[in-house]
């Protein structure tokens, strides 16, 4: 377009500019002559976007919030821009997504809870009605160049075979391009990939090193400088969003050791820590209290002593993934930099979507899958114990 004041936003698509001059018949005619054909672009000094979500974690689990885990590239943003305590959440992974990338209420986008527990009962049949256009076909059609990589998990059940329909999957969406998982989790070590809508299988082995996270990062990466190679003066919207740090806790040793016997003196401690850093942080008032903790989760004090090594464990295990999902991030942000973009770029970093999850029960699990199918009487403290170093 020649210039924002001849675009009209209010519709999209944007249409086209009619054109009113003289129709000659002859292209060899010297008043043959119409005006050139340029691209659709956002108005003038828009910037790039990149959301990352983080899925699963508590207000009080990140380094930049006052909690255990260390997450540096939280820290590094927020110290170069602005942070909020106040989220609102639906606590769900479906509505809260849903939400987040329509700017609308999650009833009214179909989404009262997850797609896999959809009804055919209005706002929760886990349809986005039609009337309910996404951010990223909003910024698609004002001429951004999109792409989604990582978590989906907005789309019917029913629709998530790779024949479809895909209307509701990202690149129906008003994603140019996904490459991520579609559903609640999957596995990190071997994920059920798509690239768009089409299946395709990690490009190495556990053996070799491979983890979702950094194989997702590497396409995000390589997406971002492909798009500014190629049109260096159109804006990038990036939605990140890592399986982590949904279940499975799943990050290889060199991370989760980092913490080794950082809980070793329980819950009741952490929290009280956590509660002191963030007023220190200032990201709790001063005076505030901490609450009673809840009557149905014990005194640290009270869990049997051969739960404790396993319960330790697993918290070193969360941390380790989800410093591991931090430091990815930074990747993606540091290659942004390296294009010198990023003082131009928007970067949303939510930690997390809808708070911690407890997929396992008060003695954690080491295989959620036995908690939803109900098997509960195997995970004893004994079969925890004889998998200790297996977490993860």
């Amino acid at each position: 377009m020649p210039s924002d004041e001849f675009v009209n936003r209010a519709v999209l698509p944007v249409h086209d500019r009619e054109y009113t001059g003289p129709i000659m018949f002859d292209a060899s005619d010297p008043d043959s002559h119409f005006p050139p054909i340029e691209p659709l672009r956002p108005p003038t000094g828009a910037p790039n976007v990149i959301i990352a979500l983080i899925d699963d974690t508590g207000f009080g689990a990140s380094s930049a919030f006052g909690g255990p885990c260390a997450t540096p590239v939280a820290e590094r943003l927020a110290a170069n821009g602005l942070k909020f305590n106040r989220f609102h959440t639906t606590a769900l992974c479906s509505p809260t997504r849903q939400a987040l990338l329509t700017g609308r209420n999650h009833h009214s986008v179909g989404m009262g809870g997850i797609t896999e527990i959809a009804t055919s009962a209005p706002g929760y049949n886990s349809i986005r009605p039609g009337s309910a256009a996404p951010l990223a076909e909003v910024l698609k059609l004002n001429g951004y160049s999109t792409a989604q990589f990582g978590k989906c998990h907005e789309v019917p059940v029913w629709e998530t075979s790779p024949m479809g329909p895909f209307r509701q999957w990202p690149t129906g969406s008003g994603f140019e391009h996904f490459y991520g998982f579609i559903g609640g989790e999957t596995n990190q070590y071997y994920p059920a990939i798509y690239n768009d809508t089409v299946p395709v299988e990690p490009d190495a082995t556990p053996e070799e090193g491979y983890h979702f996270t950094e194989d997702m990062t590497d396409h995000a990466i390589e997406w971002v400088r492909q798009q500014k190679a190629l049109m260096p003066d159109k804006p990038f919207f990036v939605y990140w969003a890592p399986g982590a740090t949904h279940a499975p806790h799943h990050v290889a040793p060199e991370w989760s050791d980092k913490y080794r016997g950082a809980f070793d003196d329980g819950w009741d401690a952490t929290r009280v820590r956590t509660f002191e850093r963030q007023k220190e942080l200032g990201v709790i008032p001063a005076d505030a209290e901490l609450t009673e903790r809840h009557a149905e989760i014990p005194a640290w004090d009270d869990v049997p002593d051969e739960m404790k090594p396993v319960l330790a464990r697993q918290m070193e295990v969360y941390a380790g993934f989800l410093e591991h999902t931090d430091h990815h991030l930074g990747r993606l942000i540091d290659a942004v930099d390296d294009l010198g973009v990023l003082e131009n770029t928007m970067v949303i970093y939510i930690i997390g979507d809808n708070g911690a999850s407890a997929e396992g029960t008060l003695n954690g699990t080491f295989n959620e899958l036995m908690t939803l199918n109900g098997v509960f009487n195997i995970e004893t403290p004994e079969f925890m114990m004889e998998h200790l170093d297996e977490f993860g």
